[in-house]
């Protein structure tokens, strides 16, 4: 509920979300600062601190989504009359997290479970034996994950019952968000700052200061929200210039080279960001749903209170990929004798997962022996949401255009043809109108000084945003050494932008190139094998400065180049296995290790 003292609009007035947000903001920062008498002076010493309760907020974010949240929060905060400090979970110590009154954890998942790169160091002093009793804090913890996932906001969840462990009381229980979160988390922070609102009695037991709602009036000289800029929820309709085809003939992966305009948008990016792309599908699958739906493609429908054809929820607002539970639970009750009903029960989950992989919504309407009215199918399904991809080009380089690097997924299970829904959009569908947006990187970037040396490991696509980097350093003139490593299966066929790479090499600008394809020998050579082998080199760079970049698969690639980075530094440096972490752990610390893993 809202604070009774403080006027707001409701859900129900006429405003848009964005409007209703302002406005509320308004009206919650205007009746939050206390009135001051002419010629009062503040107290001393308090001229330029915050004023109000402090509250901090740390976040664990590897894409920028959880740190977007964070700031959010904080900017509603101060609004509210707290006293707001906003840092990364690994910051824990300077933000002074064992003595913080009311604290916020905003986190996603990523791997088994595990906190992103610049929360595992705090997730790993939390979960120590030696960490503190917090006894006097009050905290909440909100997660970002991803339900196709069985770890699903694992990393806050473990987070969450490590604080209840050491004594700290929980303000609200945990807010948990899948890959749309925009509605779920605003409603977790509405609902936090209700109980935030609340002011503790004496006897430990919660109060609410009683006041009549007053009617919200809007003051004449107040300015409407502006209009917004294009970004993910107002995403940027950009043409797609070039579309090349990178994987020479023979090549196991088709990788494309994609080029957007994005003249007259506005929009501005850093080398290290992150490119939204918003998916349609395909319209052969779209027509499949609808025809087993028995329903005309034309036939008008309800999505989020919007009234649109058939065809076109189920090809741009919907998701028809990986089945979820709400859609599996509803057909199993409406039709038990389907094939996957009897796996929803405890106990069946690999069983479950097993009959589910390389099937999609189709799938599980024609297993079915019958099917669902449409108005009762659609709520079932989620949205299709945006799909990340790390940029990979630089904006000195490329003014006003975009770059991505992408493997189009194509393959076929259960006797039919699969391929990816952003992917093979980009690659066979997309042109005037592909829907865009930018997310901000605040933790990979090029170093920041122009001389520093940089190494950077991105087998595969991965090399994306390290095409960026160098053409970032080029442009800019920065004098510091370059050193990649990059790898795939065949040199003749997966040597993604070979030429451009051999000239810069050949130039010098490119200081260092170890290359390996893993399937031109007999032994498989990965870029940990190259790393293993320059550990000398790589140590004296990491000693002389260098920043330490990963790029690609989380789950396999970028455990073992972590695995082999600290195998360099016990046998080039002399250090021991526990050394080698703490090495490791200073690197990041010092922001000189610094991944883009997916």
């Amino acid at each position: 509920m809202n604070n009774p003292a403080i006027p707001y609009i409701p859900e129900s007035a006429p405003f848009s979300v964005e409007q209703r947000a302002w406005l509320n903001g308004f009206f919650a920062g205007m009746h939050s600062q206390p009135a001051v008498q002419p010629g009062a002076q503040p107290p001393q010493g308090s001229a330029s601190a915050p004023q109000g309760n402090p509250l901090l907020i740390l976040f664990g974010s590897q894409t920028g989504t959880a740190e977007g949240l964070a700031k959010k929060l904080s900017k509603d905060a101060s609004l509210r009359g707290f006293a707001p400090a906003v840092h990364p979970l690994n910051d824990h110590a300077p933000a002074r997290f064992s003595s913080a009154p009311a604290v916020v954890l905003i986190s996603s998942t990523w791997g088994d479970g595990d906190p992103p790169d610049n929360a595992t160091g705090f997730w790993n002093w939390l979960k120590d034996d030696s960490a503190p009793r917090l006894d006097g804090m009050q905290y909440a913890v909100l997660g970002l994950g991803d339900r196709n996932y069985s770890q699903f906001c694992g990393a806050s969840k473990k987070m969450d019952e490590r604080m209840a462990a050491l004594g700290a009381r929980q303000i609200i229980a945990r807010g948990e968000c899948d890959v749309d979160y925009e509605a779920s988390a605003a409603a977790w922070m509405e609902s936090l700052w209700s109980k935030l609102g609340e002011k503790p009695s004496t006897n430990g037991s919660r109060v609410v200061t009683e006041a009549k709602p007053r009617e919200p009036q809007v003051p004449a000289d107040a300015q409407p929200p502006p209009s917004p800029a294009f970004n993910r929820q107002n995403p940027f309709p950009a043409r797609l210039q070039k579309n090349i085809l990178l994987s020479g003939p023979g090549s196991a992966k088709e990788v494309r080279h994609f080029e957007f305009d994005l003249s007259g948008s506005g929009m501005a990016y850093e080398a290290g960001d992150a490119l939204g792309v918003y998916p349609e599908n395909n319209p052969e699958l779209v027509q499949a749903v609808a025809s087993h739906l028995q329903a005309h493609p034309h036939q008008p429908v309800a999505v989020d209170g919007w009234v649109l054809p058939l065809a076109k929820a189920l090809g741009q607002c919907l998701d028809l990929g990986k089945p979820n539970q709400a859609l599996l639970a509803e057909m199993a009750r409406r039709f038990p004798q389907a094939p996957f009903a009897p796996l929803l029960a405890p106990g069946q989950e690999s069983a479950l997962a097993q009959w589910l992989h390389g099937r999609d919504v189709l799938d599980v309407l024609k297993s079915a022996p019958g099917t669902l009215p449409v108005d009762e199918f659609l709520p079932l399904l989620r949205k299709l949401s945006p799909r990340l991809y790390s940029i990979s080009s630089s904006p000195k380089a490329h003014p006003g255009e975009v770059h991505l690097t992408v493997a189009v997924v194509r393959y076929t299970a259960h006797e039919r043809s699969r391929m990816g829904v952003a992917s093979s959009f980009l690659a066979d569908r997309a042109g005037e109108n592909v829907r865009l947006f930018i997310q901000t990187s605040h933790g990979f970037r090029p170093p920041s000084r122009p001389d520093a040396p940089m190494i950077m490991v991105g087998p595969g696509t991965g090399i994306a945003p390290f095409r960026a980097f160098l053409e970032e350093r080029q442009a800019a003139g920065a004098p510091g050494r370059n050193w990649l490593f990059f790898g795939d299966q065949k040199r003749s066929t997966d040597y993604l932008y070979a030429d451009l790479l051999e000239d810069w090499k050949k130039s010098g600008f490119l200081t260092r190139l170890d290359l390996a394809f893993s399937r031109d020998q007999a032994a498989k050579i990965y870029v940990q094998d190259r790393m293993r082998e320059n550990a000398a080199g790589l140590w004296a760079w990491l000693e002389e400065g260098a920043f330490f970049y990963v790029c690609g698969d989380a789950s396999r690639m970028a455990r073992d180049v972590d695995a082999a980075l600290h195998e360099v530094i016990m046998t080039a440096g002399g250090k021991s296995r526990e050394d080698a972490g703490l090495y490791v752990e200073k690197l990041k610390s010092e922001k000189r290790y610094q991944r883009d893993v997916y």
